[in-house]
């Protein structure tokens, strides 16, 4: 099967590759044509998935094509952005039918949940890797970013948070749970449910965000950073699934909070008048601790003395 046989069969022909809304032009021509609203910007993030250091071989394609266009669209959810529609640059060891059949399929079922559509992209021979280009749109000035943190802020995170961590395990089989904790754990893994509403609604109301990636710890010192602020973080107050705790118990389970990444969740900064009114209104919205004068990001107990932690969480490159 050749290049262009491959995009026609399995992706030109998808439910998610129809043109309509903000995009005039899809698949099919040297590039995508996308109208924006008057007074709108385009939101638009890059995600390489490299096989055997974002996921397992040999997995499920119809499960790795959910989870790469659901961390994809995370990026969105961060910024605020209302989603669009994506690219896919697929490279492939081989092109196997029933490969690329279950592959599209997931890919369309996760388009479908985040409502993006498939502009385009390119396949090619080599080792299995995915590089995804995500667009969305948001009125202009109103993006949430990393830099606007105040002292007097509460640090909020948008549920509970080490779930995709703890799976980890399971994928890899080197643990095993019941069907009550392992489906639960294994969903958050396999199919991320980027929380793109949420980022939309705390558009004019969060200081800072961005989704949790490479564990709270490391990605909180980003906005720390950006924003000139130090982090004070309450470990008693971070939330955990009950089907976590039921896997690793509270330390380990933590600590995969803390630093296990693949959460794709919100993390944010939020002014504490601005709390009670996205709770009534039914947010996610978890306070976890608050923003201060300073530097960098400190974790603590109940009392408010320092609880040691070394790991930061996962960094590419690093020793």
């Amino acid at each position: 099967m050749g290049e262009f046989e491959l995009i026609r069969h399995y992706f030109a022909a998808a439910t998610c590759a129809r043109s309509g809304g903000e995009v005039l032009l899809g698949i099919g021509d040297d590039c995508a044509l996308l109208a924006l609203p008057a007074g709108e910007v385009l939101a638009v993030s890059t995600d390489t998935l490299v096989e055997t250091v974002h996921f397992p071989g040999g997995c499920d394609p119809e499960l790795l094509a959910q989870r790469a266009l659901g961390v994809s669209a995370s990026d969105l959810a961060a910024m605020g952005a209302t989603p669009i529609g994506f690219t896919l640059a697929l490279t492939l060891p081989e092109a196997r039918p029933s490969w690329l059949e279950a592959f599209s399929r997931g890919l369309d079922a996760m388009a479908a949940r985040c409502a993006m559509r498939l502009l385009g992209g390119d396949t090619t021979r080599g080792p299995l890797s995915l590089t995804l280009t995500v667009f969305g749109r948001l009125p202009r000035g109103a993006a949430l970013t990393r830099s606007g943190a105040r002292p007097g802020d509460l640090l909020c995170v948008g549920g509970p948070l080490g779930d995709g961590a703890g799976a980890l395990a399971l994928v890899l089989g080197q643990r095993q749970a019941p069907p009550s904790v392992a489906d639960a754990l294994l969903a958050r893994y396999w199919a991320p449910r980027p929380q793109l509403d949420l980022g939309q609604a705390l558009r004019g109301r969060a200081s800072a965000a961005l989704d949790i990636s490479d564990g709270l710890l490391g990605d909180c010192g980003h906005i720390a950073t950006a924003s000139g602020v130090a982090l004070r973080i309450e470990s008693e107050r971070i939330p955990l699934s009950a089907p976590l705790l039921q896997l690793l118990g509270h330390e380990q389970a933590l600590a995969a909070a803390l630093a296990g990444g693949d959460d794709y969740l919100l993390a944010f900064t939020l002014p504490p008048d601005q709390l009670p009114s996205l709770q009534a209104q039914g947010w996610p919205v978890h306070p976890i601790g608050t923003v201060e004068a300073g530097s960098g990001v400190r974790l603590v107990d109940s009392a408010g003395a320092p609880v040691a932690f070394a790991d930061q969480g996962y960094r590419h490159f690093s020793s």
